[in-house]
């Protein structure tokens, strides 16, 4: 499925133009969304496990971790942040340790990448604030430091020390490695909606050579790279940087990693903001399709303003919404027998594939729409991919030297350890197919056969849909967007409905997650929150 990616992005995360210059985009991404895309929010994956039911919502509950901590971890968190500076202006790092395997804790460490940027003051200190973006495999570190540090409300930075822990496996904590540029090249660009048998044997055969990479780079790694083990992890570095309790806001996909830290340790959970949230109780299949849904949701937003102005590619004003998305599907099926010139160093070609990947990423912020018409319009009538592949190169955190972050890889092995998969075989996708395309007309074929990415991952899942209900947990903020195409708006009444203190904050409007994004409603009743304790009033809604 698709994570989310937030509109705020720096130059090097987002596909998305920004709502705000320094703000990096975060994202629920799918498992391999046209293999790439994979809106890495949850497609998750495994070896051959057996699928859940589409609908029916998990039984089981997260269970909460003694109070006390056990002798065996002690050393653990008797650690102290030893900072240093890191080259980026007022931030200083430093690096801790936590067991590779909670169960074993004397079979190794992970080391975990930490910074900060100290309040600024004046006011009373109230602590750390750690923040995620989301992803998974969104760097946190880098995150704060090129947003969340300097950009979130300066009322806010006065009174915490930001703080970021890039979780295990993810960026600058002993990252996940799978394939390397000119193999993720190739990656991204196979054909995901496969027109025959013999494509459909090329698409496994994309999906099976990530896995088999993963596995061969990454051993050591990969079955300890769970959404519990990280939540794990922030708890140690609480420790180390003497909070009694932990405060957050996560984005995304960090929205379950904060979840699963309440869930774990309800009474060391301070204030809590789940922004863009997830549905933990949900099943791999059925994420897919919400997100599926989701991102049809946001295109039919997209297409109603594209044709009300002058530069639209896909319809004159008055065009039908669904004509709009037959006229993009039209254009991808094209891309997909003669691909355009991109002027790509590397040869790059822009194809169906990296198409898609462009326009969905441009689904996450309404400020990006745009550049993705003026894309179109020179992908459509001029024969000219680069603006997509722009797009696409962001969304994958492809720099201009044709090197990817770990992005990928770590959003593939969280996602194939936190669930069962959507799908274990391609006869399961195709018979699949025809409840994607209802869906979504438009990205359905592709978001389908994304679904299947885990089917061959080297390990299996840990994890499996659960209800989180973090019992004796202080209030929690929970917001949701009306029309966020990663993260439905479903999925935070569900999240609010089952954390027993949650109170629901709702955004009415476009766009991946609501903090920052330019709502004064939405910002000030956080920031009460976060300033005061203060939760938003129940049910109150925003735009």
């Amino acid at each position: 499925m698709h994570i989310r990616r937030n509109p705020r992005r720096t130059g090097r995360r987002l596909p998305l133009r920004r709502a705000q210059a320094s703000a990096p985009a975060r994202t629920a991404r799918t498992g391999g969304i046209l293999l790439g895309v994979a809106a890495l929010l949850v497609s998750a994956c495994s070896a051959g496990a057996s699928t859940t039911s589409a609908t029916s919502a998990a039984d089981v509950a997260l269970g909460a971790l003694p109070r006390s901590t056990p002798a065996a971890l002690a050393p653990y968190y008797a650690q102290k942040a030893r900072w240093r500076e890191c080259g980026v202006p007022g931030f200083q790092c430093a690096t801790l340790r936590a067991p590779l395997d909670y169960d074993q804790p004397a079979g190794g460490d992970v080391r975990l990448a930490v910074t900060r940027k100290k309040a600024t003051g004046p006011g009373e200190r109230l602590g750390s604030l750690f923040v995620n973006p989301g992803g998974p495999g969104g760097s946190a570190v880098g995150y704060a430091q090129a947003y969340a540090g300097i950009g979130y409300p300066a009322e806010v930075r006065a009174r915490y020390d930001v703080v970021a822990v890039d979780p295990r496996g993810v960026a600058r904590s002993e990252p996940v490695a799978c394939l390397d540029g000119r193999d993720m090249d190739t990656y991204t660009g196979t054909d995901s909606t496969p027109d025959d048998a013999r494509e459909v044997t090329e698409l496994v055969d994309a999906y099976k050579k990530f896995a088999e990479e993963c596995g061969a780079h990454s051993a050591r790694l990969l079955r300890h790279v769970s959404t519990v083990e990280a939540a794990r992890d922030m708890d140690i570095v609480r420790a180390a940087l003497g909070d009694r309790k932990l405060n957050y806001v996560g984005a995304s996909y960090g929205t379950f990693l904060g979840a699963t830290y309440a869930g774990l340790f309800p009474g060391r959970s301070g204030r809590l903001v789940l922004d863009g949230a997830m549905d933990p109780s949900l099943p791999a299949r059925r994420v897919n399709l919400d997100q599926t849904a989701g991102f049809e949701t946001a295109f039919r937003s997209f297409a109603k303003d594209c044709v009300q102005q002058p530069d639209c590619p896909l319809g004159a004003k008055g065009t039908p919404v669904a004509e709009v998305g037959r006229n993009l599907k039209a254009f991808f099926r094209k891309l997909d027998a003669h691909p355009v010139p991109t002027g790509d160093a590397d040869g790059r070609t822009l194809g169906e594939a990296l198409a898609t990947t462009g326009v969905i990423a441009a689904m996450y912020d309404e400020s990006s729409w745009a550049q993705l018409r003026e894309a179109l319009t020179s992908a459509m009538r001029e024969r000219d991919g680069a603006g997509l592949l722009v797009l696409a190169d962001s969304y994958y955190e492809r720099d201009g030297d044709g090197r990817y972050s770990n992005l990928m890889a770590a959003n593939a092995a969280v996602n194939c350890l936190d669930l069962p998969p959507a799908y274990d075989r391609p006869e399961q996708v195709e018979r699949a197919v025809p409840a994607f395309e209802k869906a979504s007309p438009v990205f359905g074929e592709g978001l389908a056969w994304a679904s299947l990415s885990c089917a061959y991952w080297p390990v299996g899942p840990t994890g499996e849909p659960h209800r989180i209900e973090a019992r004796g947990a202080g209030p929690i903020v929970v917001v949701g967007t009306t029309r966020d195409p990663a993260t439905p708006y479903r999925w935070a009444r569900a999240l609010a409905a089952q954390l027993t203190s949650a109170r629901l904050l709702t955004y009415e409007g476009d766009g991946h997650t609501a903090y920052g994004r330019g709502s004064a409603c939405i910002d000030s009743a956080i920031n009460a929150y976060l300033l005061r304790g203060t939760p938003p009033a129940a049910r109150k809604r925003c735009s």
